[in-house]
């Protein structure tokens, strides 16, 4: 992989976004915590059926509406919740629902998400009454991640029987996310995806935890690493996508667009000409941050107008990992 020289000042930071609950509403915020398996409170919850699946829109698009609310202080460096502070749901034809911030003690087993089966903490029955009667599925429970003594290791690919540590994310961890802590994608990208729709579409259809403005369409393809604030953080692998983009995150009912429009300029086909053709559309890029991240540090924190600095990057898409 040949790599170019860098450029300066590439971009800022417009907008960040944390998913509390994978697969539900997200939150924007103007600062937030980096920690080594993404942004504080990101995928650290999420709902599963009655035998520890995952339920994620591809199958529950109602998700989407499921609105997720944390103490504007969670997102401040060095915040620890108290006995009075709670994550707060809410959602069409649903009372509110309010989650303690303090970590529950019922231990469950097996809980599965993609290739990974863990354990988690379950949320109570209150919850699992609220999510069950919302998507009509009884038995469904709200968990959260285990940190304590659960781990949960990058992976290349959740389409693989046998995914594979890749070799630049070695030792890297996430929670409840798809495949790697953050991901990255550009407002120039999106504008120029808008200009060949006929409804433009919002940015929240593609579920990034960045946001960036001021660099040229898609350039975030290109870059291997990446510089925001005082943090390294190497690129992955482009983002195929699912068909959670054609899901409206304010209504959860489900369409053709963005996909079909990207199948016409951001296919495999044409991202990638000289690999084999696998039907999927790009969009955005995944990242790991590359420090080791020290708990109680000071300065962990991106905040939104943030400059990102190109550190490397590759003359074609070819060149990076799929």
């Amino acid at each position: 992989m040949e790599k170019l020289p860098s450029q300066e000042a590439t971009a800022k930071v417009s907008s960040i976004f944390v998913y509390p609950i994978k697969s539900c509403g997200g939150i924007s915020v103007s600062e937030a915590p980096i920690t080594p398996t993404g942004f504080r409170w990101d995928r650290q919850w999420m709902v599963i059926n009655a035998k520890g699946r995952a339920y994620t829109q591809r199958v529950e698009p109602k998700l989407a509406c499921v609105e997720v609310h944390l103490p504007k202080e969670a997102f401040q460096e060095g915040w620890e919740p108290s006995s009075s502070s709670y994550m707060v749901l809410k959602a069409p034809g649903m009372d509110v629902l309010e989650i303690s911030l303090s970590t529950p003690q019922v231990r469950v087993k097996g809980v599965r998400v993609w290739e990974w089966t863990g354990d988690a903490v379950d949320e109570g029955d209150d919850a699992s009454k609220w999510f069950s009667d919302y998507l009509g599925k009884p038995s469904s429970r709200l968990v959260r991640f285990n940190s304590a003594s659960a781990t949960r290791p990058v992976k290349t690919s959740f389409w693989s029987h046998k995914p594979v540590e890749p070799e630049y994310a070695r030792g890297k961890q996430i929670m409840f996310s798809d495949l790697f802590p953050y991901m990255i994608a550009s407002q120039a990208s999106l504008d120029t995806l808008n200009e060949h729709l006929k409804d433009p579409v919002p940015i929240n259809r593609f579920r990034p935890n960045l946001l960036i403005d001021g660099c040229e369409p898609f350039s975030e393809d290109l870059w291997t690493d990446v510089k925001i604030n005082n943090f390294t953080f190497q690129c992955c692998m482009l983002c195929y996508r699912c068909k959670i983009p054609k899901v409206n995150q304010e209504t959860g009912i489900e369409g053709t667009e963005p996909n079909e429009t990207l199948k016409k300029f951001r296919s495999d086909a044409i991202v990638y000409p000289s690999r084999k053709q696998r039907g999927r559309v790009y969009f955005g890029q995944y990242l790991v941050c590359k420090d080791n991240l020290i708990a109680g540090v000071e300065g962990n924190v991106i905040k939104v107008g943030d400059h990102l600095h190109v550190l490397n990057m590759v003359s074609s898409a070819d060149e990076v990992p799929e």
